[in-house]
């Protein structure tokens, strides 16, 4: 039941070239940052990512796109990174673009089980229809586009099919954990990261201040360790590196 690891290094040892990744994070809040880094120190590429945003230059997921890792990113949002846009449209990364809330449903859905469901999201948009750019050619043709959707009527109103996101591994970042793997997240951290570690087969959760079983109230716990596999402990540094995205000052 002893889930921790010896370091980051560590648990992320065993991820192989060609993974599936649920990362956590919105825009720099809450994102694994020590496990994206030991993995960029690891070595894995063409990794298959799904996250809300991809980081931005030189953060985040960002640091593993810039490197050449990353082959595929499915996401709702990719505005803060330069680099994403160039590797987009050149045909280097293959991109899935998902409404917010159907993203994280999809991954809530994968990791309770359930294959599919209907929502109304995206209905008389390509989101439904299809044809949205997944990957380019050099030229800056579409080379592959996406798929048109099975849609449904319930109640009279138009419904489509998304499917639920199950990945091969889940890098997350929690305020505290236990040792069994029992975490809860801080504020905005308690965004994608609850859902991206439900969705990992095997989830690695870098967590700021690692507790003893049972110092956690049950009440307290939102995201049980039966979800969790792997937990590192970050050192006062580590938990205390929370770069601020967009900082805005009076003159």
């Amino acid at each position: 039941m002893n889930k921790v690891s010896a370091s980051a290094e560590e648990a992320v040892a065993d991820i192989p070239d060609g993974a599936s990744l649920a990362v956590g994070g919105f825009g720099l809040s809450g994102v694994p940052e020590v496990l994206i880094r030991a993995l960029y120190e690891q070595g894995a590429t063409g990794l298959r990512v799904v996250s809300n945003n991809c980081g931005v230059d030189g953060r985040g997921l960002g640091v593993l796109l810039a490197a050449g890792r990353i082959a595929r990113v499915t996401g709702s949002y990719v505005g803060e990174n330069k680099e994403f846009a160039r590797q987009y449209l050149s045909g280097e990364l293959e991109v899935e673009l998902v409404p917010q809330g159907t993203l994280a449903e999809r991954l809530r859905a994968g990791g309770a089980g359930i294959p599919a469901f209907y929502t109304p999201a995206g209905i008389g948009t390509q989101v439904a229809k299809g044809g949205l750019p997944w990957r380019h050619a050099p030229d800056g043709s579409v080379a592959l586009a996406s798929p048109a959707k099975e849609t449904r009527d319930f109640h009279g109103r138009t419904h489509v099919l998304e499917h639920g996101i199950t990945t091969d591994y889940a890098l997350v970042r929690a305020w505290r954990g236990d040792r069994h793997g029992n975490l809860v997240f801080r504020r905005a951290a308690a965004n994608f990261n609850p859902l991206a570690a439900m969705a990992g087969r095997i989830t690695v959760a870098e967590v700021e201040e690692l507790l003893e079983p049972g110092e956690l109230s049950p009440d307290e716990v939102q995201l049980p360790g039966v979800f969790v596999q792997r937990v590192v402990e970050l050192t006062p540094t580590q938990a205390a590196d929370k770069r601020i995205e967009k900082r805005t000052v009076r003159a």
